[in-house]
Formats: C-alpha cells, sequence, structure tokens
C-alpha cells in the first residue's frame, strides 16, 4: 500500500483552460513512486482531451500484409506475414508447430580456454585471443602480437 505521509494536497492552475485543480497527496505520492518530479501542468479533462487528439494510449502497430498460400504439409490454405517462395516450404500454424516440435534442439559450442596458454593471455574470456567471431580470420590487435621488424 503506498503512504501518503509527508504530502498534502496542493491547488495547481492548468496551463491549458486556466482552472484550479487539485494535486492530491496520493497522486503525489503515486508519481514518487515512478520517479516523476514535475508536477502535472494540466487538469484531469484537459489531459484527457490532449491524450485523445494525440491518438491516446499505446502506439498502434500497422497492420501487417497477410499472404495466401497452401500449406505444404496438409495441404490447407492459410495466410502468412510473408511473401511465400516457391523454392521454400511453408506451413499453416498447426503444422509449423509439429514441424518445429520434431526439429533437433540446436547445439552451441561454449568451450572457453580457462588456462594460462599463450592463446588466453589478454583475453578475459579465456577464448582464443588470436582469432575474432568474423569467420575466424586472424587479427593482431595485442601490442605483444605486433610485428615491429622493418
Amino acid at each position: 500500500m503506498m503512504s501518503n505521509e509527508g504530502y498534502q494536497d496542493r491547488v495547481l492552475v492548468c496551463r491549458d483552460c486556466g482552472q484550479d485543480f487539485t494535486f492530491s497527496a496520493g497522486e503525489q505520492a503515486f508519481y514518487a513512486s515512478r520517479g516523476l518530479t514535475n508536477s502535472p501542468g494540466r487538469c484531469a479533462s484537459c489531459r484527457a482531451i490532449r491524450k485523445s487528439q494525440q491518438g491516446g494510449g499505446p502506439q498502434q502497430r500497422p497492420r501487417t500484409e497477410m499472404y495466401p498460400t497452401i500449406c505444404a504439409s496438409c495441404g490447407r490454405e492459410t495466410t502468412v506475414p510473408f511473401i511465400p517462395r516457391e523454392d521454400r516450404p511453408v506451413y499453416c500454424s498447426d503444422c509449423y508447430q509439429a514441424q518445429r516440435a520434431n526439429r533437433a534442439p540446436r547445439q552451441q559450442d561454449y568451450s572457453y580456454n580457462y588456462g594460462s596458454s599463450e592463446e588466453s593471455q589478454g583475453n578475459s574470456w579465456g577464448r582464443n585471443s588470436n582469432r575474432d567471431n568474423r569467420g575466424g580470420r586472424e587479427r593482431r590487435n595485442n601490442r605483444s602480437e605486433r610485428d615491429y621488424s622493418w
């Protein structure tokens, strides 16, 4: 339960209509609990009008265009949110869930080298510091590995 201790009702003037409105102790405690430091500048009715003019509430996402297709598994007509290609199978939602359940989970290799070998020097994760994550290309950015023999 929210405590209203330390807060007193305050009378404020609406910046839109100029009418007085009360910023209650409960509202002040609510604002403080959300980290809001400024007092409201509009009365409740002017806030509602402004909110309705701006579209009110959370922004609506545009509707996704759906494309008709035939399920590759059961042959039923369905719609999908992407343009189907001839070279890839497209499934209805039921068949897709069945295909997904039958698929083997991906195996990820999390082999780290925590030893103190030359490869792990200067690398906080202990992985091979001579390689980066872009296709295994060599990189030389440690000062100890730079070639200064020119």
